[in-house]
């Protein structure tokens, strides 16, 4: 069985929400110039096991952002294993990487990533058209139940220009959401928004993990939000202090 058709098999029928979801060994990233050489993260060991919701902390230039390109799939290190759903994947192909990407990770940025042209089911459902085999009508569907579950039902019709900064992230979340993913990464996914509507985020992303068992990595500068979620682990320099 090829790397590629392997990570099109699932896991099993009713995974063990205890078992690692994702594994980094060893990683080190390295980005290096004609003249200089900078060490983005250093003999980084790290698991997450599905249902967790984990928050990674650190000062700025620390690693963060790095750490979690890596565990999404869009990076690759300069040294150790990555590994997802006991698979490592370090050695596959940009094309077999893409399909794990669209089939087993959500993303949420900070900046939500929304197209203005678009309306809001549009948005959401536009990820799910590099699904192979997944038809319109079930492209529609899962949009608009994903749109459902982040509290957005009432708005599919509505463009982003027409809503507050926390439904715009809802938009985002959704989108996340549409595809089934195992895990969600979200990068500083309150960054944009004042303290009320961040609450909102942090409340709907700890209710999506505790009653929909979704396995969440989040960024984030917050203390009070980060105390919110299962584990805490910090970041100083490119490694792991926690």
């Amino acid at each position: 069985m090829s790397p590629e058709t392997d990570l099109l098999q699932p896991v099993a029928a009713a995974p063990d929400r205890a078992a690692p979801v994702l594994r980094l060994r060893d990683i080190e990233k390295v980005y290096q110039t004609k003249t200089i050489e900078t060490v983005a993260l250093n003999s980084v060991n790290l698991t997450v096991n599905r249902g967790e919701f984990v928050s990674i902390m650190g000062p700025s230039g620390c690693g963060k952002s790095t750490l979690l390109s890596l565990m999404g799939l869009l990076d690759e290190p300069t040294s150790g294993t990555i590994e997802v759903d006991g698979r490592a994947v370090t050695s596959y192909s940009d094309k077999e990487l893409a399909g794990l990407r669209n089939l087993k990770i959500g993303f949420v940025f900070q900046s939500y990533h929304l197209i203005n042209d678009l309306s809001v089911v549009d948005n959401v459902e536009l990820p799910l058209l590099y699904r192979p085999g997944m038809g319109g009508k079930e492209r529609r569907q899962r949009a608009l139940d994903a749109l459902d579950k982040v509290g957005l039902n009432a708005r599919t019709s509505h463009f982003p220009a027409q809503l507050s900064g926390g439904q715009r992230q809802r938009v985002a979340i959704a989108r996340a959401l549409a595809g089934g993913p195992e895990i969600i990464l979200a990068d500083e996914p309150t960054g944009n928004l004042d303290s009320v509507m961040g609450e909102e985020i942090i409340d709907l992303l700890l209710e999506l993990n505790r009653e929909q068992g979704v396995t969440i990595v989040m960024v984030t500068h917050d203390l009070q939000q980060a105390l919110k979620t299962q584990r805490v682990i910090r970041f100083f320099d490119g490694s792991q202090v926690g």
